[in-house]
């Protein structure tokens, strides 16, 4: 793996949060956010998509970015699908780092100022874990925590990079890391395991940080299982491809 380097400090994070009828809980999730990284001094901005939204996330952004100038609402016309809302943002980005945040605040605010620090110190990336000591999960569905595990013991096993929470989206990069991995093939929730993994793959130094999740407290979850098992696996298997058979030409420059 390789390690930290030493490039210039970083001067202002941006948070990508994508948003799709999201009425109950995005404004708390945005001002939670911009609290805790004012007080710890994080330099940051908030960018939300709105992903289609049909209730009033829309309104609601509108309404509360008057008193949040780092918050930055765009709209993602279409075509829908997670991945794509976090390409536009990722697109509309002016930090010179990224943490993609979950509208529904399952991830911890605290978290994003520990990745803050870590980028600080060198890394390329920074990757979160629930699975390992220190992190935590509350409310974790059965089903779904059964099939996650399956899901990245699998990862794992393929390209033995010792990450245990590679499909959980909240993750950490800096805008150099989101460049080298273009083009961002994923326009639903695959782009979790397509970011860290051609990010891993393409020679991008990272650490893993514990960190906690909780299942969220209001709205509907967005990820279909069901829907969602073939795009994970074309995803893991064209990166993996990439690994083998590419001869090192997406690889990082040195």
């Amino acid at each position: 793996m390789p390690t930290a380097s030493s490039p210039e400090p970083l001067r202002l994070l941006t948070i990508v949060i994508p948003a799709r009828d999201e009425e109950g809980c995005i404004a708390s999730t945005v001002e939670h956010l911009h609290l805790e990284l004012e007080l710890r001094g994080v330099p940051h901005e908030i960018i939300v998509v709105d992903d289609g939204s049909t209730d009033r996330t829309w309104a609601i952004l509108e309404e509360i970015q008057a008193k949040l100038p780092p918050l930055r609402s765009v709209k993602n016309p279409g075509p829908h699908g997670f991945g794509r809302a976090i390409v536009r943002g990722l697109d509309a980005m002016t930090g010179d780092a990224a943490v993609i945040f979950m509208a529904d605040e399952s991830d911890d605010c605290r978290d994003v100022v520990r990745y803050w620090e870590k980028l600080n110190e060198g890394f390329d990336c920074v990757f979160g874990s629930r699975f390992m000591k220190g992190g935590g999960t509350i409310d974790y569905p059965p089903i779904k925590l059964f099939l996650n595990r399956i899901a990245n013991a699998f990862v794992r096993l393929l390209f033995r990079h010792g990450l245990n929470d590679t499909t959980n989206a909240f993750k950490a990069y800096r805008k150099t890391v989101i460049d080298g991995v273009r083009p961002i093939l994923s326009p639903h929730f695959n782009i979790t395991v397509e970011l860290p993994l051609k990010a891993i793959i393409r020679g991008y130094s990272f650490s893993v940080i514990p960190i906690t999740w909780r299942n969220r407290r209001h709205g509907t979850a967005k990820l279909k299982i069901k829907e969602m098992g073939s795009r994970y696996l074309f995803i893991v298997l064209y990166v993996w491809l990439e690994k083998y058979f590419s001869r090192g030409d997406y690889r990082k420059s040195a």
